[in-house]
């Protein structure tokens, strides 16, 4: 790795950065509903999982329309548009007292996150070039930071008279905010590249690289999704601690998701997406086991800032490496991930929800290091030549 490289910070790097922040707000605050709409509901853990896999459809679904939108309408348009129909989403779940409601509101959320997602990803990847990697960990450290008052708010308000709900707001209100200060300010457009000598390279299959970075994407979004839909749940039972009280399990693991992506921006100058990858996998694992062995408050509150400290890194470097071995086409391979992801984020919190209606949660997330092994199969695999 080119040690020389340098991050600059203009205007419109800080424009994504906020919009996703926005997006995190949107995302660790519905993670944070989980427990308790599952009880309001008074619907078991797999059906309250099915929340889970409406997102991960809607960001299929997103995710095979990505391009042709970009074309059609420009990566501003589709991005913007996307924060508006994730908050239209989300304010469906506030107002919806009942299961149709809520699970159209993850899914409507879910289609439309994702899709301003993958494109602001694309954007930080084109727009910096050599630094994309870095710039990738970084976009999603400023992100999980917002995460991590958003649940902590969550937890607070979760306790008060109000109730959870009204934390709900926080990402529409958000997005607003952004709109009226920074709606002006976009990314400069990529100069257009030379006309390809043939009309169909475009379309040229990926390489099986390409195609294992895809499963390794899902093995680290179905660890990361899992944690975040049912870490909680684990908690509340393993310690005793009242479903709101146990959501400050999440503010943990979005400290340490912090921590791991603020560094993870200045090792990702240094290091290959794939050593960083397998590095968190291990990490990820000790924090896990600590977590999953733990009894008292402090002993789980370790084990998930661990835990998200591995899983920090886990998403941007996994999303850097398919768009690297992509062959030039960000904007596809940022559709395609969105698939994989959307499976990843679908199957985890489902599959650990229906094994904890048989087995109890305990039991079930013994998943998290099946998926670890994989993942690390699949990197480790894929490393094999250059």
């Amino acid at each position: 790795m080119d040690r020389n490289i340098k991050v600059t910070r203009d205007s419109p790097t800080w424009l994504i950065y906020l919009q996703l922040a926005t997006f995190a707000t949107y995302l660790y605050g519905l993670s944070a509903a989980m427990p308790l709409l599952r009880a309001e509901l008074g619907v078991s853990q797999a059906v309250a999982g099915l929340h889970g896999t409406g997102m991960a459809l809607g960001g299929i679904g997103g995710g095979l329309a990505l391009p042709a939108l970009t074309r059609r309408f420009g990566r501003r348009v589709v991005t913007w548009a996307g924060l508006t129909g994730m908050n239209a989403g989300v304010l469906l779940v506030a107002f919806g007292h009942a299961l149709p409601f809520t699970l159209a509101g993850f899914t409507l959320a879910g289609a439309c996150g994702s899709t301003a997602l993958y494109v602001m990803m694309a954007v930080l990847s084109d727009h910096h070039g050599p630094a994309g990697a870095a710039v990738i960990s970084e976009a999603n450290a400023v992100a999980v930071t917002a995460g991590i008052a958003t649940t902590y708010a969550f937890s607070v308000v979760a306790e008060s008279p109000v109730g959870w709900r009204p934390a709900l707001f926080v990402p529409v209100a958000s997005t607003l905010l952004l709109a009226l200060l920074m709606g002006r300010v976009w990314v400069p457009p990529v100069p257009a590249p030379p006309p390809s000598p043939s009309p169909t390279s475009s379309r040229l299959p990926y390489g099986w690289r390409f195609h294992v970075a895809g499963a390794v994407l899902l093995c680290c979004v179905a660890i990361e999704f899992a944690f975040n839909l049912w870490a909680a749940e684990l908690l509340s039972q393993r310690t005793g601690l009242s479903p709101g009280l146990a959501a400050t399990g999440l503010t943990a693991m979005l400290a340490g998701m912090a921590v791991g992506r603020f560094g993870g921006a200045r090792l990702a100058l240094r290091f290959a997406p794939g050593s960083m990858l397998l590095g968190s996998l291990v990490v990820t694992l000790a924090g896990w086991a600590l977590f999953w062995t733990g009894t008292s408050a402090p002993v789980c509150y370790a084990g998930l800032a661990l835990s998200g400290l591995g899983i920090s890194v886990q998403f941007p470097m996994g999303l850097t490496r398919m768009i690297e071995v992509s062959g030039g086409r960000p904007d596809q391979a940022s559709g395609t991930a969105s698939i994989w992801a959307g499976m990843g984020s679908g199957s985890g919190p489902f599959v650990l929800g229906a094994l904890g209606d048989g087995f109890g949660t305990h039991t079930a997330f013994l998943l998290a290091p099946a998926l670890i092994a994989m993942a690390a199969g699949g990197v480790a695999a894929s490393r094999t030549r250059s």
